[in-house]
């Protein structure tokens, strides 16, 4: 039940609302109640033959049932008695009308109250999970996969809101239908109530089985629809390749594997809870035959606690409650299988940002003097990546970054925004600890520009204003000039207000990139960070992307991780990394001279 209050909790205002649904629902249970128990003294007194009917006295003052009972009987056989049965019918129909007209008033505002709490609590929780998941670092998302992440932000999500809030007021709102009831089956018959009680724990027993299966099902359930959405991430983002390689097969065969076994979880599932209701309902058809025996025995050995027309009203009462017992059953069979999802949804919001601010963090307000690695190792889990960098970037300064794949470029560059910290030693700014100063101050003074240019399915207007408020057309325009991509810009369909389609699909790979510098030229950060921000271009690409590069890098700290070694023979110094470790470093005709790694990798391009 933790969890089943942990996710009611996203509706603001909960406690006034949850008054307010006890409230509507406990009014509708007494109307409902309410015409119900006028039935019995409807047929003891409308249908007997007796018309000597004398009318009791006004019973004295008093909170209790029995009072309203008896308040009730002297108002309706003075009826009656003075104006005759047909006048006591018609204030009987009036009586029954009203109190359902009132029953089914406090039902809608009870289940409009449940479906306002619903819609809140849906928004909050996706709300929730999404801001959750953005203030992850890096690394998380490596080692999780993105299908999954997706999986529990639709389909857990829907769960929860189809599974646990729908059935809110059948776990809620049936217990006060069920405890109104019983009062009233105990105020009618003790013998009867508490003959149908010992019959009750039977039915529980059973169906309390059905939902604990039912729940280890459910977690099975959505954890391999997780890996059917990645499978479909993965498939539609690497169509290319499945098709230059011919993998359809194959893919066909991953995705056939896991809806076979969802398939198989599923129906396992729909057996155990399709049994739950028939078998709930034939243990009650059970249960009422036994009680139709004991109570018929009841009134036929002349018992004056229960007479024909009180035994009926007994199991009118009796019927009634059959369906909240049942709506109750189902929706905790219901609750336990969302419950599953929640709990995949809370473990992703509970888990903590490896990177995130200290409690006493400055606001990095300038960038003054330089970056310094001092003593820094780096391990992924157990494989060390980078070992003991010692290295120094003063302000205004390209240093670039070179050497084999798998060196540890990316990572040491990775290390100043704070995508990672160091395992070991630490990274310092204008002398301070990266972790001394906020985030969001850090990486404001920061631009990165990557092999990849990631790009959203928006305007070119806004992908190249993103993170960015209240920014004048003419300083995007100004932006898109100096990276080269105003004159490609202004010759699309609709000019800076184009959509690009996903991941700038409508693009070419040197427009894409060309875009991703104009947004590092429109946020004009002190320190720039180029990751092979050329690599994957083609010459003519490359010649204007370089251009637009060499203009983005004047008065700058540039960081710049290179493939092609051509691009960063002007660099202040370069840094050629081999296994985690400084192997050289100097500017290119010192390296060149020196006959070591770097010179044979300059002399592998050339050829």
């Amino acid at each position: 039940m933790n969890t089943y209050f942990r996710i009611l909790s996203y509706a603001p205002g909960l406690t006034p609302r949850l008054i307010k649904f006890f409230v509507f629902s406990l009014l509708g249970v007494l109307f409902s109640a309410s015409y119900l128990g006028l039935l019995m003294p409807m047929l003891e007194i409308l249908f007997d033959d007796k018309s000597d009917a004398i009318i009791p006295p006004l019973p004295d003052p008093e909170l209790s049932i029995a009072f309203i009972k008896e308040y009730f009987r002297h108002h309706f056989i003075s009826i009656v008695v003075e104006r005759g049965r047909i006048d006591a019918l018609l204030f009987v129909c009036v009586s029954i009308v009203s109190c359902v007209f009132l029953s089914n008033f406090f039902r809608y505002a009870e289940r409009m109250t449940a479906s306002r709490l619903k819609v809140d609590v849906v928004k909050n929780m996706r709300m929730d999970i999404f801001s959750s998941v953005i203030r992850l670092h890096i690394g998380y998302f490596n080692s999780n996969r993105k299908g999954d992440l997706i999986s529990r932000f639709t389909n857990d999500i829907g769960e929860v809101e189809n599974s646990v809030m729908n059935s809110l007021k059948s776990v809620m709102k049936e217990p006060i239908t069920i405890i109104v009831y019983l009062i009233v089956l105990f105020m009618i018959s003790v013998k009867l109530t508490l003959f149908t009680l010992i019959l009750l724990p039977v039915t529980g027993g059973l169906v309390a089985e059905i939902i604990k299966r039912l729940k280890r099902k459910a977690k099975q359930s959505q954890e391999a629809m997780g890996r059917i959405v990645n499978i479909l991430d993965e498939t539609f983002g690497g169509m290319r390749v499945i098709k230059a390689f011919n993998a359809r097969n194959f893919i066909l065969g991953k995705m056939e594997d896991e809806t076979a076994y969802h398939r198989k979880v599923n129906l396992s599932i729909a057996r155990k809870n399709e049994l739950s209701s028939p078998l709930s309902e034939f243990l009650g058809v059970i249960i009422v035959a036994l009680i139709l025996y004991y109570g018929g025995q009841l009134v036929m050995s002349g018992d004056q606690e229960l007479r024909p027309e009180v035994f009926m009203g007994f199991l009118a009462f009796y019927a009634s409650l059959i369906q909240p017992a049942k709506n109750f059953s189902n929706g905790i069979t219901s609750v336990q299988k969302g419950t599953v999802s929640a709990q995949r949804i809370f473990s992703v919001i509970d888990t903590e940002p490896v990177i995130k601010d200290k409690a006493n963090a400055v606001a990095l307000k300038e960038f003054k003097h330089s970056i310094e690695f001092r003593d820094v190792s780096f391990s992924y889990e157990k494989e060390s990546v980078l070992k003991n960098i010692n290295l120094n970037i003063e302000i205004g300064k390209t240093v670039a970054l070179v050497g084999p794949s798998g060196g540890g470029k990316s990572t040491l560059a990775d290390l100043i925004p704070r995508f990672y910290d160091p395992t070991q030693g630490q990274v310092l700014l204008d002398g301070i600890s990266l972790t001394d100063y906020n985030l969001e101050s850090l990486r404001a003074v920061m631009g990165v520009v990557t092999q990849e240019s990631i790009l959203f399915n928006d305007t070119i207007f806004n992908n190249i204003a993103f993170g960015m408020e209240q920014v004048k057309e003419e300083d995007v325009i100004q932006a898109a000039k100096v990276a080269n991509a105003h004159d490609f810009i202004v010759q699309t369909e609709d000019g800076y207000q184009t959509i690009i389609g996903d991941r700038g699909s409508k693009l070419s790979g040197g427009q894409r990139q060309r875009l991703a510098i104009a947004r590092a030229v429109l946020k004009n950060p002190p320190i720039l960070i180029l990751d092979e921000a050329t690599s994957a271009l083609d010459s003519e690409s490359e010649r204007l992307v370089q251009d637009a590069l060499t203009k983005l890098m004047q008065n700058r700290t540039s960081i710049v991780i290179a493939h092609r070694l051509s691009t960063i023979q002007h660099a202040d110094e370069i840094i050629v990394l081999q296994d985690g470790k400084i192997a050289e470093r100097g500017k290119h005709d010192d390296l060149v001279r020196q006959n070591g790694l770097y010179k044979k990798l300059s002399e592998i391009q050339k050829t």
